[in-house]
């Protein structure tokens, strides 16, 4: 962590205690049925998960759009910040209070996942903001870390934008009959925390924002060494257009065959990304 910045508020530990203390015995099994009652895209989604000054402080330190990287193509408009040096270090404590032990113990005990193991590379996690218009099409995420070696298992996403209300857009969506179907719709409620599996039938989305706000999210993922529904398989992350879409469906449909097929004849590894957090010590937290 970089020297010149002021100390979290809050550290990773402090938000860590607060979860574990959100997440009491009597709301696990209450999540644990939650999670089992969704075949498809199993979820589960706990509301007030930290006290409102935390929340509000988690929210204060996310950096401006013009500190982020913007991504703007068919497939997404949104911005990112993965290496998390470079900006407010309570937005990395957030990051990484997620994947304290003790969480990840109980988000396995919640949902019956074993051998999970957090993303301190934050490959495709960290922060996201969105505004006016901006929007993340259907798709499947990539099924593996960067050098093949895990699963993808699950996304951990925690809301921070204050006063979000069903109006605002930016919400969730969960597609358990395939992008032809009718989402699921959940929202990204100020200090809301989402659960979802990432296993080959997890279509989600985040439908148009409509406000003049920011929409924050702190997004983490944890792997596996096994697949989510027990068989191999190797997938790039895989875009579709909305129902209401079909001239960009067909257009992200062959994006999509073009990547993975540069993907599976590329070695393990050797697909570089820009979207990871290379410590400048070396370190792996």
């Amino acid at each position: 962590m970089s020297t010149t910045r002021p100390p979290a508020t809050y550290s990773r530990k402090d938000i860590a205690d607060a979860i574990l203390s959100r997440l009491d015995s009597s709301t696990v099994e209450e999540l644990r049925n939650q999670f089992a009652s969704n075949p498809v895209i199993q979820w589960f989604a706990v509301d007030d998960l930290l006290p409102v000054d935390m929340a509000h402080t988690i929210r204060r330190s996310f950096p401006q759009p013009g500190d982020m990287r913007e991504r703007k193509t068919l497939r997404e408009h949104k911005h990112v910040a993965a290496q998390m040096d470079r900006h407010d270090a309570q937005g990395e404590e957030a990051l990484f209070a997620f994947q304290e032990p003790q969480v990840l113990a109980v988000v396995a005990q919640i949902t019956g996942l074993r051998s999970l193991t957090p993303d301190p590379a934050l490959y495709a996690g960290g922060l996201s903001l969105m505004t006016r218009g901006h929007f993340l099409n259907p798709h499947l995420d990539n099924s593996h870390n960067n050098d093949r070696t895990l699963y993808r298992a699950l996304n951990l996403l925690y809301y921070a934008s204050p006063d979000w209300t069903e109006d605002s857009g930016g919400h969730l969506e969960l597609w358990p009959a395939g992008v032809r179907g009718t989402p699921i719709t959940v929202h990204s409620a100020f200090n809301r925390l989402v659960v979802m599996t990432t296993g080959p039938q997890s279509w989600h989305s985040v439908c148009a924002v409509r406000s003049d706000q920011a929409r924050c999210c702190v997004s983490n993922y944890y792997f596996s060494p096994d697949p989510i529904g027990g068989k191999d398989y190797f997938r790039v992350t895989s875009f579709r257009g909305r129902p209401e879409q079909p001239l960009r469906d067909l257009m992200l449909r062959v994006d999509g065959t073009l990547r993975q097929a540069v993907r599976k004849i590329r070695p393990k590894g050797l697909v570089q990304t820009t979207h990871i957090y290379r410590r400048p010590d070396g370190r792996d937290r």
